[in-house]
Parts: C-alpha cells; sequence; structure tokens
C-alpha cells in the first residue's frame, strides 16, 4: 500500500469523528481520552498536521466567550486493535534487541525493528487490515521511544511550554501564535500520570521518587523537564512542566527578523564581545533570556575558548572551542549532599580550564560571587538572571544569598533586559520579545542607556554619545571614536547582507563571522558589490 492509499484511508476514518473546515461554524467532535465526545460548536481557526496521518492539531475559538482551544486530533486504536496492540507490545519488548553500539536516531531503529517483528507474527495475531497495523506501529513507537501521551504534542514546532497541574486537570500548552491554551488532553489517574513522568524522569538520565519527589532535567533534544511528584509537594498530584527547545536554535539573524534585536544593536555588541565584555541579560519567566544569550554567543570570536556553566543544558553554540559543565544532584539522603555538584563548585572548577568566555545559564545563588571574581581577573563573561530592570539586578546582586560588594558591580560592561510585549505597531495582541533597553555600567548606580525601545512605533533607537564602552575600546585600540563607529556601521551591513540572503542558522551565521574576523575587508567588499545588497544605506549616520 503507497503512502497516498493510507493517507486516503485514514482520512476516511477521520471524517467520521472530526469534521473540520477551516473558517467555518460547525458541530465539531472533541476527542478526549477516554473516548467521550464533547460535542460543540467551534470557529476553527487553525488546521495543520503534526505527524502525517496519524497526528493533526486544530484551533479552535468557542464563539460566546472568544477563548481559543488546542484540540489533538489523534487517530485512536479500537477495542479489537487494542488487543492486538497488547499482544505486540509484549513481543517487541521480549524480542527487540538492545543495540551494542550507539544510533543516532532510536526512533528510527525501533520502526525498522518493529516492522520486521509485526511481519512475523501478524498472521499468527488474527486478520487485520494494513491500516490497523500502521495504527499499532503508530502506537508502540509513541509510547515505547517517544514521550507517550503528550509525544504530538511534542512533535508540534509551535508549542513553547506543555504543562500538566494534576491528575483530571486539562494539559496546557503556550503556543508562538496563540499563546496560552487548554489541551483537549488529561491524565485521570494517578497511576497513568505517574508511569508517564516516571519514563519522562528516566529518559533525562535522573530518577523521581517519593524521597525525591523535586526533579529538574533535560530531555533529548535538551526540552528542560520539572517534575513535583505525586503528592508529596502538590495536593493535586504529579504535575509537570516542560520547557520545548527548538531543533534549530535562534540566531542572532533570527532575532533581529523577529525584531528582539535592530542590526545597530547586534553589531555593538558584536564590537564589545569581540573586546571581552561582561554582559547580563535580564527578564522575567519566559522572556527570552537564554535565547538571547545563545544568540549573542555566535558573536564571540572564533578559537576563544567558552566554558558554559547550566543547571539542565540549554545553551548550544557553534564554537568549537567549548566547554559544557553541567550541574548534577545529591545521591544521598536527608540533606547530606553526597555526591552533589553545585553551581558554585563548576565556576570554581572552570577557572582551572582557562576560559576566555565563561557563560553561566543563570546566576541565582553564591556561584555570583565567583562569576564576579573571574570578571575581575580579566575573564568575559556573561550570563541571565530574573530581574525586571538593571535596578531590581543590582538589588539581587548585592543581597543574600548571592553579596556582591557595591564596589564590584561595574565589572559588568553591559545589561539588557528582554520582556515579552504587544508592540501597538503590530495592533496590540500579539505577543513579541523585545530588547527593552541596553545600560553600561559606569560605576556603582551610574548606568548609561546606549539603547532604547520606542513601542509606538516598535524601534530601537541608539544613543551612542552616552556609551562609555565605546570610547574605552577606541582609546585600547589605538583608534578615533569615528574610526570605531565606522566599524560598527561596517559590521552593521554585514549582518543586514546576511539578513537579506537568509543566512540565518546559527552555524552559518557564525561562520561568516569567523569569515569576517579572518578577512573584514574582502568580506565587506563582498557585501558591498553584491546585488542583493545595492540598497544598503552605507552612511547611516549614528
Amino acid at each position: 500500500m503507497t503512502r497516498l492509499q493510507l493517507k486516503d484511508k485514514l482520512a476516511r476514518l477521520r471524517k467520521l469523528r472530526f469534521k473540520i473546515n477551516v473558517g467555518k461554524r460547525e458541530k465539531v467532535v472533541i476527542p478526549t481520552p477516554p473516548p467521550k465526545a464533547i460535542h460543540r460548536k467551534f470557529k476553527i481557526v487553525e488546521r495543520y498536521p503534526l505527524y502525517e496521518p496519524f497526528a493533526h492539531v486544530a484551533i479552535v475559538q468557542d464563539p460566546k466567550t472568544g477563548a481559543c482551544k488546542y484540540i489533538l486530533d489523534e487517530l485512536q486504536l479500537d477495542s479489537l486493535e487494542r488487543n492486538v496492540y497488547n499482544r505486540i507490545l509484549e513481543i517487541l519488548l521480549a524480542e527487540i534487541e538492545s543495540p551494542k553500539e550507539e544510533i543516532p536516531d532510536p526512533r528510527k531503529f525501533f520502526a525498522e525493528e518493529a516492522k520486521k517483528i509485526v511481519d512475523k507474527y501478524r498472521i499468527s495475531l488474527g486478520w487485520l487490515p494494513d491500516v490497523s497495523w500502521y495504527k499499532i506501529l503508530y502506537h508502540a513507537e509513541r509510547d515505547l521511544v517517544g514521550f507517550g501521551r503528550i509525544d504530538a504534542l511534542m512533535r508540534d514546532p509551535n508549542i513553547e511550554d506543555i504543562s500538566c497541574d494534576g491528575v483530571d486537570r486539562p494539559v496546557y500548552i503556550w503556543h508562538r501564535n496563540y499563546e496560552s491554551l487548554e489541551a483537549n488532553l488529561k491524565f485521570e489517574s494517578d497511576e497513568e500520570l505517574d508511569n508517564m513522568v516516571v519514563k519522562l524522569v528516566h529518559m533525562s538520565g535522573k530518577h523521581v521518587s517519593s524521597a525525591f519527589p523535586v526533579v529538574d532535567a533535560s530531555l533529548p533534544g535538551k526540552h528542560r523537564l520539572a517534575v513535583c511528584y505525586r503528592r508529596e509537594v502538590t495536593p493535586f498530584g504529579t504535575a509537570f512542566t516542560i520547557r520545548k527547545f527548538r531543533e534549530d536554535p535562534y540566531s542572532i539573524i533570527d532575532l533581529i527578523k523577529l525584531g528582539t534585536f535592530s542590526e545597530e544593536m547586534a553589531a555593538y555588541f558584536w564590537m564589545c564581545l569581540e573586546n571581552r565584555a561582561s554582559i547580563v541579560v535580564l527578564g522575567g519567566t519566559a522572556a527570552g533570556k537564554t535565547t538571547a544569550l545563545n544568540a549573542l554567543a555566535c558573536l564571540i570570536k572564533p578559537g576563544s575558548k567558552i566554558i558554559t556553566i547550566e543547571e539542565t543544558a540549554e545553551l548550544n553554540l557553534s564554537h568549537e572551542n567549548w566547554v559544557s559543565l553541567i550541574a548534577r544532584q545529591s545521591y544521598g539522603l536527608g540533606g547530606t549532599g553526597v555526591g552533589e555538584v553545585t553551581l558554585f563548585d563548576l565556576v570554581k572548577t572552570s577557572m582551572r580550564h582557562r576560559p576566555d568566555v565563561l557563560i553561566v545559564g543563570e546566576v541565582r545563588g553564591e556561584e555570583a560571587y565567583v562569576l564576579f571574581q573571574a570578571l575581575a581577573t580579566g575573564h568575559g563573561g556573561m550570563c541571565t538572571m530574573h530581574a525586571e530592570n538593571i535596578d531590581s539586578a543590582v538589588k539581587r546582586l548585592t543581597q543574600k544569598p548571592m553579596n556582591i560588594s557595591p564596589a564590584y558591580i561595574p565589572l559588568v560592561n553591559l545589561v539588557l533586559s528582554v520582556q515579552r510585549v504587544k508592540p501597538i505597531e503590530h495592533g496590540g495582541k500579539k505577543a513579541y520579545r523585545r530588547i527593552m533597553d541596553i545600560h553600561e555600567v559606569a560605576d556603582y548606580e551610574d548606568y548609561r542607556c546606549t539603547f532604547k525601545w520606542h513601542p509606538t512605533n516598535d524601534k530601537h533607537v541608539p544613543a551612542f554619545n552616552k556609551s562609555i564602552m565605546l570610547p574605552a575600546i577606541s582609546e585600547r585600540l589605538g583608534v578615533s571614536e569615528k574610526e570605531m563607529l565606522s566599524e560598527i556601521n561596517r559590521r552593521r551591513d554585514v549582518l543586514h547582507w546576511m539578513c537579506d540572503r537568509n543566512i540565518r542558522s546559527y552555524k552559518d551565521v557564525a561562520a561568516v563571522i569567523a569569515e569576517y574576523y579572518a578577512r573584514p575587508d574582502q568580506i565587506y567588499e563582498k557585501v558591498i558589490v553584491g546585488e542583493e545588497v545595492k540598497s544598503i544605506a552605507i552612511s547611516r549616520k549614528y
């Protein structure tokens, strides 16, 4: 049977229980687990496939309340198929041998092996149409090597967060286009929810139990998992949140196109990072701090030794000379801390590896003290911190548990604040991430704003005349400030050229930046003579 024939058969099956015409209001049957359909009238806002032809999603809107919901349409097994599935599952677990070597794609390996075993036993298990066997294999892959009930959600590139607040409570997702949405997915028993969470934690290589009910882990694909197990710390049963990360991380070019950074701002950071400036990225939860930090790291000079320190692995750099250090929880009981490796330990250890740039995923405790000691010795440093603005960040730094002396605050050169906003320029409805402002730290309580975002026209306005970094860099390099601004203009044009040519992959962006470091005049000449970039205004003034 061809893929087209399979798709056609499954489409006919789906029409019996999920009929949708985009943009029209009609009666929609929403499949919910268990399969008790809820009949309501919805307006279908958008529909798209997740894993053709087995899983689709529809964003629907209740015309009475205006609220949107996330409707997962996944082909389910009927009673006969479920009986065969349970038997074939036991056979698969018994007969699939573990690979002797590490495999790059476990799903592909499982699909190939499972198909061989199903072909071997399908006659003895009773007759079923080909469509049913494809459904059975899909569910087997989903439950054994995938993420279980939430596997289809994990395939959706538009989802940023998946959260479950407990048993018999709907799963909520954060959609890039529609923000917070209730999904038609529930876990109706403690056993079902607990088993799935235990599986997720084990996939991340960690352990969860009543003795260790709180876990932070990193799933395959670097998705961040936070778990509160059973009713040890929450009265509603097991709760979990997954922060999904893109397979292809945002580069600085992506963030320029999205409006998070401006070209001038990115060129300014490029110049500062080349001269080992220290940067702190501020923002609230899910404001885009780690994304901004990862994008800025693309601008670090190639060949620099970079050490990243995180509690869960989230950063993804293109540099070859990069060491990633991850904190580890204790193995002991009763708060003994046996085997624990904290961020503080890792920051101390990193100093013995002679880093050029030290990047801490997030500072919130005593590790901040060691980071500032590293900055005092001339190392470049970058980190994120939960804070609304530079004043609240400095207050956090100078109070417990960080206890940074006010005399050390000027060791931070640049502080940028990122927030999720709704610009008037775009209708004031959809949320976007924007760098709100950039401050240079001249001294304790003396901060110079060099960039500020204006919400009325959604533009970042520079104020280089207030900068203390650029004069210091020009003095160190022995060039005039006019030459310094000219170099920033050149780098801005290179970034514009990459935007214009759609060079956006973080590895491709890093390659162009590395080439500019090696041959700046030749690369800039390529930018000038390129047909695609003839309209670039080289003579823009700051």
